[in-house]
């Protein structure tokens, strides 16, 4: 039996939720070694609570981490014993991952376990026994090859994860070096998690290998790695990604980086639909719905309804991919979701800062991008100098009395509109700039007509959804140039937006308490800097409302990457 340590951080409750205390001298480790197979739920000041959830276990596990050392991670920091059934659960829990294996045995795709009763279970279950031809034997079910998304979807929902060994179709040969120096003669080399990052979502080129997820934060260099994976499967390879900006910045690193030549790589968006042996599609295009089209429903029977909805979505099976990669994979729209069932036999790869999706489609990433095959903290990656030091602070301001009787009678949306846009922030925001003379300052918010208002304070330019993408690129140039200091920016901004010299990051309003944005808003700051030269995010809520509330929502973010935030009352901050 464990002694009592009350030196530990952490207790363990019998529903698998656990306990740390963030002032202990141990927290920090002890984070880090329970973040990979738990999930962050609550982060106040003094107690921060994680849940172990079967998905968590089976991504740890999917990323290399066995049960032992998930025990180990438990025992080592606990106050008290782990109750006994919660190791019981994580080993079951574990031990479900690849019970049930998706092979192909010549043409056909076959589900096999090694338990016939398991196979007999799952073969009656109502949501999933319509996806199987027959049963071969007890141990095997023969499963049609469009079926194979949809029967990693339908059992993962059941409790049991299928692990796909049934390899990938090569697609097109196209061959594909990295360049050193690059093209515009700088010295280039991955960087060692890079490497470490494409081989754990390559596995030697084993069935074992193509698809999954890679963790990395903002600034690590994910378009790297993306370019490290292209080279590596040297094929045809289709990028989905968030916007034009986006597409055009992964256009340059690839043309910059790599031995491709402009006209073997085509950017597929609302300005421009050309194909090549590379093509960089946006989430826009691809999700375009054709007006008048009727709805696509989610079953097999539905598939040319879905193309005929949304026409783009053709693109998947206009050429021979080899590789598709999905930059900011926790952004990944429905429809894509619906037409990767489809295309399982091509080799995928999903990028992200966070697993973190507002949907709550996590399991959907799982089953049909694949599991977290890399995660590295980023934490470890700013102590390794990779990525800049940020400091995080959130600053508490009160309601503007004259609306306050506003905000007190407004339904829950409305209430977070005007919490929201308090005029208050504005003192806050001129005080704070005061103070980054000097720097490059980014405003952000959600609401156009306060960003509007703050663009006019500063005479600073402002970039949203309504610039048109040329506008867009000179501005960000021109901010990389520090030809422009201050820059007022909306959500368009949050993705994929290379801004190096970025080092402040002032944000007085987001998507209520999107962690996914806090994740994006934070990373724009974190590219490396010179010696000295730290990251500084601020976040401007407004005391005892929703705003409040949803920020203390997105600080989980913070959280699970180890930051620790600063709260500070609007009065202590100081030009």
């Amino acid at each position: 039996m464990t002694q009592y340590q009350p030196n530990n951080p952490l207790i363990v409750q019998s529903d698998r939720t656990l306990l740390v205390e963030v002032g202990n001298p141990r927290y920090e480790d002890c984070r880090e070694a329970i973040a990979t197979f738990a999930e962050l739920e609550k982060s106040p000041e003094h107690i921060h609570t994680y849940r172990i959830t079967p998905l968590s276990l089976w991504n740890a596990r999917a990323a290399g981490m066995p049960y032992e050392e998930m025990a180990t991670a438990l025992t080592e920091f606990t106050k008290f014993e782990v109750p006994q059934n919660v190791l019981v659960d994580i080993r079951d829990l574990v031990n479900r991952y690849g019970r049930l294996r998706l092979v192909r045995e010549g043409d056909r795709l076959v589900l096999e376990g090694d338990d016939p009763a398991l196979i007999a279970e799952v073969r009656s279950q109502k949501r999933s026994h319509l996806l199987f031809r027959e049963a071969l034997d007890a141990c095997r079910l023969d499963v049609p090859l469009l079926n194979r998304g949809r029967v990693k979807q339908a059992l993962l929902k059941l409790g049991w994860p299928v692990e796909d060994l049934a390899g990938y179709t090569p697609g097109t040969e196209l061959s594909v070096d990295l360049r050193n120096p690059t093209l515009g003669g700088r010295s280039f080399d991955l960087r060692r998690y890079q490497i470490e990052a494409v081989e754990n979502f390559w596995v030697g080129g084993s069935e074992r290998g193509g698809s999954g997820v890679l963790v990395l934060p903002c600034g690590a260099g994910k378009t790297v790695i993306g370019l490290a994976a292209m080279a590596r499967i040297s094929a045809q390879t289709l990028v989905l990604v968030t916007g034009i900006t986006a597409a055009r910045q992964w256009r340059s690193e690839i043309l910059d980086k790599t031995s491709l030549t402009a006209a073997e790589v085509a950017e597929y968006s609302g300005e421009a639909k050309t194909l090549a042996p590379v093509t960089i599609a946006t989430y826009q295009v691809m999700t375009y719905r054709k007006p008048g089209s009727r709805k696509a429903h989610e079953t097999a029977e539905d598939d040319q309804a879905m193309l005929d909805q949304f026409p783009h979505l053709e693109v998947f099976s206009a050429q021979d991919w080899g590789l598709i990669i999905y930059d900011e994979v926790h952004l990944l729209p429905a429809p894509v979701f619906r037409i990767t069932a489809e295309i399982q036999a091509r080799r995928r790869l999903g990028l992200t800062a966070t697993l973190v999706r507002e949907d709550g489609r996590e399991e959907d990433v799982f089953s049909l991008i694949g599991p977290k095959k890399y995660d590295v903290p980023w934490r470890v990656l700013e102590k390794q100098g990779w990525i800049a030091e940020a400091s995080c602070t959130e600053v508490r301001v009160p309601m503007d009395p004259d609306r306050r009787m506003d905000y007190a009678v407004a339904e829950r949306r409305e209430k977070y509109r005007i919490a929201s846009t308090n005029s208050r922030k504005l003192d806050i925001v001129d005080r704070l700039v005061q103070r980054h003379e000097g720097d490059h300052v980014l405003i952000i918010g959600q609401y156009l007509d306060q960003l509007d208002e703050v663009a006019k304070r500063f005479s600073a330019p402002i970039i949203t959804g309504k610039t048109a993408s040329r506008e867009r690129d000179r501005l960000y140039e021109e901010f990389r140039q520090g030809n422009i200091r201050v820059l007022v920016v909306s959500k368009v901004a949050n993705f994929s937006i290379d801004l190096p010299d970025a080092n402040v990051a002032i944000q007085i309003s987001g998507t209520f308490g999107s962690r996914q944005e806090e994740a994006q808003r934070l990373g724009r700051i974190l590219r490396p800097k010179g010696p000295g030269n730290s990251a500084h995010f601020y976040s401007i809520v407004t005391r005892d409302t929703v705003d409040q509330d949803f920020g203390m929502h997105r600080q989980l973010f913070l959280t699970e990457q180890g930051y620790h935030y600063e709260i500070l009352d609007g009065e202590e901050v100081h030009a």
